[in-house]
């Protein structure tokens, strides 16, 4: 892409990744709010316990015990992956067997078969 006859050429960096700060912090925010929901179920537990529901302090229990464990493994996770664009296409490097080759006979210097890449 040359900019305004300038002979100056543009470089688009729309699949350019974020920044590793922008990244983590990115993380963090949602580890913080994993544990905030996670401190809610508990806190809810405690209530249900002290008001005699044995059978509903099940709910909010579980998870304040799997909330944990998610949010490690999403904040540990990493960055995305590199490719956006989904599935690449698939590019065959060799020809196929008795595939017709792209040097007809007696072209080149006939001294057998080439290992063309």
């Amino acid at each position: 892409m040359v900019h305004g006859g300038r002979g100056q050429q543009v470089h688009l960096v729309t699949q350019a990744r974020r920044p590793m700060s922008e990244d983590i912090r990115y993380r963090q925010h949602r580890y913080l709010l994993m544990m905030a929901i996670r401190t809610l179920c508990f806190a809810i537990a405690v209530v249900l316990f002290v008001a005699h529901m044995r059978w509903l302090i099940l709910i909010p229990a579980v998870g304040a015990i799997i909330i944990p464990y998610i949010a490690v493994i999403f904040a540990n996770g990493g960055r995305e992956p590199d490719n956006q664009r989904g599935f690449l296409e698939h590019r065959p490097r060799r020809t196929a067997v008795g595939a017709p080759s792209d040097s007809g006979p007696g072209s080149g210097s006939g001294s057998g078969p080439e290992d063309k890449r």
